[in-house]
């Protein structure tokens, strides 16, 4: 049997349009569940004139709500806790760095037990998240 036509030559190009599409449609969709996985303790945050802090790992972030629980990423903890919990989170890390979320109704003296938890757990680095002033 002989084909018809002759000097045919297989194509050997790699078709990317279906693999352009997947990849915009996992852009959407990303895109649109971002907003939805923000989540945490619900802070009034102080308004600040400051810059913007630069990280290379992400930090650990403790909060302080309007009640003064206090809370390790998500979840609550207990003041006399938080000492051992950061040195656990921290045994392997080599960047020390913690964000401290305080709610401004806060008193100050509750602030600073906490700040001073932190830093006896052998942080570093302690940043205090605020707000843009408008």
């Amino acid at each position: 049997m002989q084909q018809s036509g002759g000097n045919k030559r297989l194509m050997s190009d790699i078709n990317v349009t279906p693999f352009v599409d997947v990849m915009l449609v996992l852009l959407v969709i990303f895109m649109v569940t971002a907003p939805m996985m923000l989540q945490g303790v619900e802070v009034t945050l102080p308004k600040t004139a400051t810059k913007h802090l630069k990280t290379r790992e992400d930090p650990l972030v403790v909060s302080i709500n309007k009640k003064q629980e206090i809370y390790l990423e998500n979840q609550a903890i207990e003041i006399k806790d938080l000492e051992e919990k950061i040195r656990k989170v921290f045994e392997y890390r080599r960047e020390k760095e913690v964000l401290l979320r305080a709610d401004e109704n806060v008193p100050y003296g509750a602030v600073i037990k906490v700040i001073s938890r932190i830093k006896q757990a052998g942080i570093e680095k302690l940043g205090m998240v605020t707000e843009p002033v408008e």
